[in-house]
């Protein structure tokens, strides 16, 4: 936890990529315990393929509801935003505030108060109950944003325990999270300078701008690039920009495919 401290407040760290890179490996865990067999390719595809207003399926939102839940700084009003669709629909905002206002001994001990609070009330309530604990985690770490920890690595068979037994796989689970976090937050910081070195080899009006919406999220398409700069990057610029950033290994195309291609470090 202190290693995690030191990288949480640390510059080069591109914390808005860190947290939104782990939400899909939490989303992905997620899935896993609902029993769905999507992983994180098809999780991908159907949250950024999906046009703005239509149902990505259920997988996609439970990307969505991780991505959305590492966004915004947490608070009562974004959690209950982020948990919008899905399964998780018209959760109460009661809940929520319960959960963050939590007390124990340890950060882990009041993420795992929560996991057995939400679980006994409805036990099919997993990913919520991950959700709302890694919030509580991160609030206990002096952390503004979730930062999941517990949400890539707790199995279904973790979330069926209770008391000291749960208490003692939450704390097993958040040192395994911080060693996936950590080496992430490592190659990440690598990427990151990758991607900012090539803007001086890139022509195209407004690519610093760019790059730092790429370094905002795990992965994006181009025409989301073209429609959050209007004023600046056509589709047919942002697709000549990502296909660039590609070419000069700053930036990686995360499908293997020649069409509805998504982009990222």
């Amino acid at each position: 936890m202190a290693h995690l401290a030191l990288a949480t407040a640390a510059d080069p760290v591109p914390q808005a990529l860190w947290r939104d890179r782990l939400a899909l490996a939490a989303a992905e865990v997620s899935a896993g315990i609902s029993g769905r067999r999507e992983g994180a390719a098809a999780m991908r595809d159907a949250l950024h393929l999906t046009k703005p207003g239509d149902d990505p399926g259920p997988a996609g939102n439970i990307l969505r509801q991780w991505s959305r839940a590492v966004s915004r700084p947490i608070s009562v009003t974004n959690l209950a935003k982020a948990l919008e669709g899905g399964a998780l629909e018209g959760v109460a905002s009661e809940r929520i505030a319960l959960s963050l206002d939590v007390t124990g001994p340890t950060p882990v001990d009041r993420a795992a108060q929560v996991i057995e609070a939400v679980l006994t009330d409805n036990p099919r309530d997993e990913i919520l109950a991950l959700i709302l604990a890694d919030a509580v985690l991160a609030l206990a770490l002096g952390r503004d944003y979730l930062l999941p920890l517990l949400g890539p690595v707790m199995t279904a068979h973790d979330l069926r325990l209770r008391g000291d037994a749960l208490r003692l796989a939450c704390h097993r689970s958040a040192a395994r999270g911080v060693g996936q976090a950590l080496p992430l937050a490592g190659r990440l910081v690598r990427s990151a300078a990758r991607l900012r070195a090539a803007v001086p080899k890139l022509r195209a009006k407004g690519a610093a701008r760019a790059v730092e919406m790429i370094l905002s999220q795990d992965a994006l398409t181009p025409v989301a690039l073209a429609r959050a700069m209007p004023e600046i990057l056509s589709e047919r610029a942002a697709r000549r920009l990502c296909e660039r950033l590609v070419a000069l290994s700053a930036l990686r195309e995360l499908t293997g495919r020649d069409t509805f291609r998504l982009y990222g470090v």
